[in-house]
């Protein structure tokens, strides 16, 4: 059996791994945002502004609810990866099989608290009446499918810790093929308008997860659990909850600031939050290279973390904020000339589109603040981390409400106070994201122990985790 299916990261040019490791990653997450874009425009063109807004309305609660299985999938990830780095293979087995009670427990809660609370949290934010049972009906679907996407979200956490990043792309296309097919189908044949978008999406990811697992049983060897590995360590749990839990109040926090951004948006009316959720989905596309270049920095501190190769990890850094310097000024020039285009792709509605051209012209200016978020958070998060997780979500809940609740009563302000406090939070915490990475405390965290001493590679030895890769390779 080829076992080649993990990657070091502890040697080698820093930079070209993280590329490499990205890539992959970065082409997965476009798929996933244009299926998600494909639900935005199917509606938008097929069902109607009121519709698109429906949607809309509920993304950030949607997030919210969802936010807790995958900052434990991120926790997961961590611990993994630095046994992973460390040497410890056994571990590294272990930790797997215990993710599943962790998962499994976590999503099938988080899912039935969603379908209950959707209809009275939606009425709390002040959804307009008009689109309100559609957001529900929209709602309670998707909060029905979070073990699926929790799922998926965990094997593909695992795998990337380990090194592969091409997996878990595999079977998202393959999905999000299926989940346009579905869209078509559901929405235009059978008329099923914004719950027939929901349905397609939840089949997707159940496909995804089933999909992605049944492979990685097959062909990953640290899926290959010995007997004595399968039982239910409550240490090595804790150290997922430990620094899971963070990582998930961290995306709570935020989903909350946003839900509370949301709320704001709400009382401008439909066609505000048609604009509002017609520029959210263009930029998460446009985030997307950043968190796939994040994913990939955040598994390479936790391997060179365990294996103790710090400078690695700083060098990466480096490297990692010229690249976002340079992808954000991109990204400002492309919104200022083609804006108006773009916003068309999702929208007929002409007040709509104007609103949202001069949005992302607003909000385009403080992408380099976005670019900062990702690559800091994702090496304290690798580095185990925890507490900079609940500051980066605080400090978001803070420049969300502060700003949005500010800005809209400035008569100059007004609306745009939306957009400019989004992108006031960017800036603030990517000043907070600089802050914690420059106090150093990262640097003595200890998720794992590592029994072995770190090797420069000059000195031409292995790293624990190029042993691994070395015994792996072996048919």
């Amino acid at each position: 059996m080829n076992r080649s299916f993990v990657k070091d990261m502890t040697t080698g040019n820093e930079f070209r791994l993280l590329i490499s490791f990205s890539v992959p990653m970065l082409i997965g997450n476009i798929f996933q945002q244009v299926y998600n874009m494909v639900d935005s425009i199917v509606v938008g063109k097929y069902v109607g502004a009121g519709a698109l807004a429906a949607v809309g309305a509920t993304a950030s609660l949607n997030f919210l609810f969802f936010s807790l299985c995958l900052g434990l999938t991120g926790g997961i990830g961590v611990v993994i990866s630095q046994h992973f780095g460390a040497g410890d293979e056994a571990g590294v087995r272990r930790a797997i099989f215990n993710s599943i009670y962790i998962i499994a427990v976590t999503g099938l809660i988080m899912s039935l608290i969603g379908i209950i609370l959707a209809r009275p949290v939606l009425t709390w934010l002040h959804t307009p009446s008009d689109i309100l049972d559609d957001a529900v009906a929209y709602m309670q679907i998707a909060c029905g499918g979070i073990l699926a996407v929790a799922a998926y979200n965990c094997i593909s956490s695992i795998l990337r810790a380990l090194g592969d990043s091409r997996t878990p792309l595999y079977f998202l296309i393959f999905a999000s093929l299926v989940n346009v097919v579905l869209d078509l189908i559901l929405v235009i044949q059978f008329d099923l308008g914004v719950r027939g978008v929901a349905y397609a999406t939840i089949i997707a990811q159940v496909i995804s997860a089933v999909g992605s697992l049944m492979y990685a049983l097959h062909r990953n060897p640290f899926f290959c659990i010995h007997k004595d590995e399968m039982h239910y360590d409550a240490k090595l749990a804790a150290k997922c909850y430990r620094l899971g839990i963070p990582l998930a109040m961290q995306s709570s926090l935020i989903a909350i600031s946003c839900v509370a951004l949301q709320s704001v948006v709400n009382t401008f009316g439909s066609m505000i939050v048609a604009a509002f959720t017609a520029t959210s989905r263009i930029e998460q596309l446009v985030q997307q290279p950043f968190n796939s270049l994040g994913m990939a920095l955040s598994t390479f501190t936790g391997q060179n973390m365990g294996a103790g190769r710090l400078d690695r990890v700083k060098r990466a850094l480096v490297r990692s904020v010229l690249w976002v310097a340079g992808f954000s000024l991109f990204m400002l020039i492309i919104f200022y000339a083609f804006g108006e285009n773009i916003m068309r792709v999702f929208v007929s509605d002409a007040d709509v589109i104007v609103f949202g051209t001069q949005a992302l012209k607003i909000t385009s200016w403080f992408y380099f603040a976005l670019g900062i978020i990702y690559v800091i958070r994702s090496l304290l998060n690798g580095a185990g981390d925890a507490v900079y997780s609940m500051i980066n979500g605080g400090v978001e809940v803070a420049g969300r409400i502060i700003f949005s609740n500010t800005l809209i009563l400035i008569p100059a302000v007004g609306k745009w106070g939306i957009w400019l406090s989004t992108a006031l939070t960017w800036f603030i915490t990517g000043i907070a994201s600089i802050i914690r990475y420059r106090q150093g405390k990262w640097k003595t965290i200890r998720v794992v122990e590592n029994q072995n001493t770190a090797i420069p590679e000059k000195d031409g030895k292995e790293t624990p985790v190029s042993g691994i890769r070395k015994r792996l390779s072996v048919s």
